[in-house]
């Protein structure tokens, strides 16, 4: 599984097709994390004032019909990711089909990612 954060926001509003974040159009790619631990990292440095429910979308990379690559950050991984860790990029829209699992991602009072709990 790769994840992908995303405001719930935004994840509904247009359930019946691809799901494609600006960063698609901005950089040619979705942002995704390897694991757990670099998307609450992730969540904390990028997504700390995003008001209202904060997602982790769970896919499984084998069902997406676009390519997956696994690249550096560009220019260095946000604060508490490990240097030299591989961000997998998804070149395309994420069909829904691929997404596994939606969990919430729990955060604390300055916003701080704190850990994922079943959304529901």
């Amino acid at each position: 599984m790769i994840y992908h954060v995303v405001a719930l926001d935004d994840w509904l509003a247009v359930p019946d097709r691809p799901y494609s974040p600006p960063s698609l159009s901005d950089e040619g790619f979705v942002h995704c994390s390897p694991d757990e631990e670099t998307t609450l990292a992730v969540a904390t440095a990028l997504h700390r004032e995003t008001p209202g429910p904060l997602m982790a979308l769970l896919i499984d990379e084998h069902k997406l019909d676009v390519v997956v690559k696994r690249e550096a950050a560009d220019p260095a991984p946000p604060p508490g990711v490990a240097p030299g860790t591989l961000f997998p990029h998804i070149f395309g829209r994420i069909n829904r089909e691929a997404v596994e699992r939606i969990m919430e991602i729990q955060r604390n009072e300055d916003g701080s990612a704190t850990g994922l709990a079943v959304w529901s």
